[in-house]
């Protein structure tokens, strides 16, 4: 795994290799305060774009958790979600693009 300000690039041992933008990871952060505490409470979290990871630590040897710029810290990140934030990165990204703007929101702080 390599870390430069706002990506992240993670090779799993399947061969998969996936680069990720902070935005991307916040937006979709697997925490509470994002996904909320059931189906269909997820928020959708705008002004985001220029978010920068400020650390990354190790969960036991199946996850990480990431601090972002912007103080948020509470979402766990194993393998298997990151993996598949990968694999659906374009379907999800357009999923993000339309709540925003379903929602008259920006990615811009």
């Amino acid at each position: 795994m390599s870390r430069e300000s706002n990506l992240i690039e993670i090779d799993f041992d399947d061969g998969e290799s996936y680069q990720y933008s902070a935005e991307y990871l916040r937006v979709h952060s697997p925490s509470a305060e994002v996904m909320g505490h059931g189906p269909g409470q997820q928020i959708t979290v705008a002004g985001k774009k220029d978010l920068s990871i400020a650390h990354l630590e190790p969960v036991g040897n199946y996850a990480i958790r990431i601090l972002f710029g912007d103080g948020h810290d509470t979402g766990i990140y194993s393998w298997g979600y990151l993996h598949e934030l990968g694999e659906r990165q374009e379907h999800l990204w357009q999923l993000y693009l339309d709540a925003l703007k379903a929602k008259g929101l920006k990615r811009e702080a």
